[in-house]
């Protein structure tokens, strides 16, 4: 609800064309965003018409991650209520997470999926979580030692632990200032057991060596560097800046 992004892909040339983020000032609602939506793909004449697929990723904090044994499809509500307030007319999704036996259980934007059918006709979509999750654990299949992931922004943080390539934990928090950042990282931690000594925090997203964040981690945990998120089959040196959504990249 606090931006956009966009990419298109080239899949025979295995290039990304194009690439954009917009970032709001402000939240905003369901409506505002699906407005934004409009207002931009408009601008872009006959986007769509050689899409051969599109993939839809929604970011927010309606989720909730249930093993796979106890999932049925029938309760889906019951999994969301306690954590996000659902109305009689949401529609609940769910992802399974790839060999972690983990289902995603959560609630896409609706008006904005609706749009997105009105404008390609068929696409696939998924919570940004399931993207993240996956990608990271793909990336560090060898590692057994405990590693915190950190994606950064404006005012959010995804925050997501794994040891021995396993899925411990993963959370979305908003914060206001550094202090909040740490408080929700180390409560994480410490609820997880985790010895600060030994686990590896690996931030990226909004962040670099020196930032406040950065600075302010590192008192806490020793072993703390930035990381560069990548995706084989597209190097980072095809992008010209930054911009490009890290859930995006690794969807592709």
């Amino acid at each position: 609800m606090n931006g956009l992004s966009f990419c298109a892909l080239d899949t025979i040339t295995n290039k990304v064309l194009a690439f954009e983020r917009v970032n709001f000032q402000t939240q905003l609602t369901p409506y505002l965003v699906l407005k934004e939506l409009k207002e931009k793909l408009s601008k872009q004449g006959g986007i769509g018409r050689n899409f051969s697929e599109v993939m839809v990723i929604h970011k927010n904090n309606m989720f909730g991650l249930v093993p796979k044994p106890l999932f049925n499809k029938e309760e889906l509500p019951n999994y969301l209520k306690f954590n996000a307030k659902i109305m009689a007319n949401d529609l609940i999704a769910y992802d399974e997470v790839p060999n972690q036996e983990i289902m995603n259980v959560y609630i896409p934007y609706t008006n904005v999926n609706n749009y997105i059918f009105e404008l390609f006709g068929e696409f696939e979509f998924k919570h940004s979580g399931t993207v993240l999750i996956n990608t990271l654990l793909n990336q560090n299949r060898t590692a057994s030692e405990p590693v915190c992931y950190v994606q950064v922004s404006g005012r959010e943080m995804e925050m997501m632990v794994m040891s021995d390539k396993k899925l411990l934990f993963y959370n979305q928090f908003e914060y206001k200032n550094k202090e909040d950042f740490l408080y929700y990282l180390l409560f994480s931690l410490e609820q997880l057991q985790m010895d600060l000594e030994k686990i590896q925090l690996k931030l990226f997203g909004a962040i670099e060596e020196g930032d406040p964040i950065y600075k302010l981690c590192y008192q806490y945990i020793k072993n703390v560097s930035v990381f560069a998120p990548s995706n084989p089959s597209f190097p980072m040196e095809q992008l010209e800046n930054e911009s490009i959504d890290f859930s995006i990249l690794s969807s592709l």
